[in-house]
């Protein structure tokens, strides 16, 4: 891309010596606003790694709920007290469901319980008090034996116990509620026969009964709200690598996503396998998180839903495996189909689908995203061929194109070179790297031409260590370099519509890739400082760009102050981002240009004395955003820039 004249005057840094660090002027020009920032500008990226879904956005509490896994008793261990005398075996004949083949035969000769226990996804997380709903699919094959469902706490308390009995000798449903009496994040659940008889049993399930929105086979609350005060303007799904698959067969198919949870085939999840280092045998996606399910998640946080959909490409980091572009149709009618799904009537084939899961109403999807992360001319072919069906049947739809997991790279240059000839709407670049690589790309966009595709930053997180490193922090130095290069995309925001930081949400012990935005355990989630950047930025966006100039009065080496400005057409609030990432406190005289007036704001601060500082599950706001009332006496004021911080001041203005 050739440079181009800068939309906006250029910021200028200047440090002032080793000591302290000299005032600095910031000039908002506020009469000047200029581009529309695009509402849905901040979003969030949501893949199935760290346990994301099964384990953690997903409430099942139950692993290998259906026997499906390769090994059919994964997760689950036999339960035979030294009286009891019984048998576990794993069948097909007859199944509950033909998609879902295998379920267990518990047989016992009456002198005991006898049973099975399930470890839940690195333990079961319940809550003292609260409601969780058991249920499971079950048939009588002799006797009538009672099923004890029982409750056990990490150190072997029991926590509560239900009974069902008179079992029919067809498949049927069977439910109850159990209560703990204790909190506890490592429990475990145990099926158990009592009684001589023999039973089979298939789908055996455990939800809190407080799901988001309470719905019932939901999704786990607190993570959630936690997405949901992120205030993300677009959510994109399902990743992401398990878009691609490691090879085509395992890549992600929406439409075996749909439907009746217990219809949903399993699938091995990439991450499964990906690192030697962080090796996860029980990783699978039962898809209880289905696309519908996605959609709907959407519509309750006000998001617009981004779905990206395989272009008949594998991963290229692993097999490289390449759909014949003669073969290519069966992909595209797959994405056809999708926008059908999301924007149809319901008396469309698939308009009809979805409206039969519940949601009659269009999901009003506007972006879909063309493949995840790859590159070359192969990708750039099945590009074309997507691009072409998709404009020709729903040209309203804006499409998401890829340009590799580099961003400067040759292959980034390539897909760049290709994407602008074929008149691309939005590339996806990614980065992952050190700090001092978000620090420097600040001016990034700078430089970007105000014509031709606009841009997606649709994976960054910074790395505290090195790409790939177990040992990377979600720390404050992370958090200040992802803000710094944020107010670059804001100041570009008529080049760059849309941001995500990668991954979402990891499980603490079921962890793949770090740092991540978001952490759990099987009770709590935890906000990362990254995780208050995005927050900020999001909640702050305002609708059109300012004009921001800063200087300092001595010259010397570069110094690490950023600044973005936009105006809030609605209630005419001038809102300022400021970043010290100097280690030095400093003193900024704003200067609101074109205002006549101002009136009460606020002023938000993210700071801490160690760049290295992380909040964790002891200690969650260890760094996060204090905010207190501000109100200047005039258009041009001073405010404390404290070292190491992240600043958003609101003023309210009248011109």
């Amino acid at each position: 891309m050739k440079p181009t004249r800068f939309l906006f005057p250029a910021l200028s840094f200047f440090a002032a010596g080793l000591a302290s660090l000299s005032a600095v002027t910031v000039t908002v020009r506020v009469d000047q606003p200029g581009a529309a920032i695009n509402p849905a500008m901040w979003g969030a990226f949501f893949e199935d790694i760290n346990f994301g879904a099964d384990g953690g956005l997903y409430a099942e509490l139950v692993k290998n709920r259906g026997f499906e896994f390769p090994e059919p008793l994964m997760g689950w261990s036999t339960l035979s007290p030294s009286l009891a005398k019984g048998q576990v075996t794993v069948r097909e004949d007859g199944p509950f469901n033909s998609n879902n083949p295998h379920y267990v035969r518990l047989q016992s000769e009456g002198t005991g319980l006898f049973g099975l226990s399930n470890e839940g996804f690195r333990g079961i997380g319940l809550r003292q008090g609260e409601a969780y709903e058991f249920s499971v699919r079950a048939r009588a094959i002799a006797g009538k034996p009672t099923l004890k469902i029982q409750l056990y706490g990490g150190d072997g308390t029991l926590l509560d116990t239900i009974e069902l009995k008179d079992f029919s000798a067809d498949w049927r449903k069977y439910t109850g509620t159990l209560h703990p009496k204790d909190t506890d994040p490592k429990a475990h659940l145990a099926v158990l026969i009592e009684g001589k008889g023999g039973l089979d049993l298939d789908f055996v399930s455990l939800f809190p009964a407080r799901t988001w929105q309470n719905r019932a086979g939901g999704l786990r609350a607190d993570m959630v709200q936690a997405l949901a005060d992120l205030h993300p303007g677009f959510l994109r799904f399902p990743g992401g690598c398990i878009v691609e698959g490691s090879v085509l067969a395992r890549r992600y198919q929406w439409k075996n996503t749909l439907g009746p949870v217990e219809d949903r085939k399993l699938l091995i999840n990439r991450w499964n396998y990906e690192f030697l280092h962080r090796p996860a045998p029980d990783y699978f996606q039962s898809f209880g998180l289905g696309f519908f399910e996605y959609f709907q998640l959407c519509e309750d946080i006000g998001a617009q839903p981004l779905p990206i959909v395989n272009c008949g490409m594998a991963c290229q980091f692993n097999s490289n495996e390449l759909c014949p572009l003669d073969q290519l149709g069966t992909y595209i009618q797959d994405a056809l189909d999708l926008v059908e799904f999301a924007n149809g009537p319901a008396t469309s084939a698939w308009g009809a689908k979805r409206a039969a899961m519940g949601h009659p109403a269009p999901f009003n999807m506007k972006m879909l995203g063309i493949g995840n992360e790859q590159w070359g001319i192969q990708y750039i072919e099945r590009y074309e061929m997507f691009a072409k069906a998709l404009k020709e049947k729903y040209p309203e739809i804006s499409l998401i194109s890829a340009a590799g997991p580099d961003p400067a790279d040759p292959r980034f240059k390539f897909a760049w070179e290709k994407l602008r000839a074929l008149h691309a709407d939005i590339i996806d670049e990614h980065s992952y790297a050190l700090p001092n690589w978000f620090f420097d790309n600040a001016h990034r966009y700078d430089r970007y031409e105000r014509n031709g595709p606009k841009v997606f930053m649709g994976e960054y997180a910074a790395q505290s260590v090195a790409v790939l490193s177990t040992k990377n922090k979600n720390n404050l130095e992370c958090a200040l370099s992802e803000a710094a290069f944020l107010t670059g995309l804001e100041r570009n925001a008529d080049v760059v519509r849309m941001a995500s930081y990668a991954p979402l949400f990891a499980h603490v012990d079921a962890w793949q890739w770090t740092p991540n935005l978001l952490w759990t355990d099987n009770l709590t989630t935890l906000r990362t400082p990254n995780y208050h950047v995005q927050r900020l930025f999001a909640q702050n966006r305002g609708d059109r760009i300012l004009p921001v100039a800063l200087t300092e009065i001595p010259p010397g080496e570069t110094s690490r102050l950023y600044a973005s400005s936009t105006l809030d057409d609605a209630t005419g609030t001038v809102i300022l981002k400021l970043v010290n990432a100097t280690g030095k406190p400093s003193t900024a005289t704003v200067n609101l240009a074109g205002v006549s007036k101002v009136s009460r704001g606020t002023l938000m601060v993210m700071q801490s004395a160690d760049l290295q500082a992380v909040n964790s599950f002891e200690s969650p706001d260890l760094v996060a955003p204090r905010e207190t009332p501000f109100t200047p006496s005039a258009s041009k004021f001073e405010i404390s820039l404290p070292a190491n911080s992240f600043s958003v001041v609101r003023v309210g203005v009248g011109k």
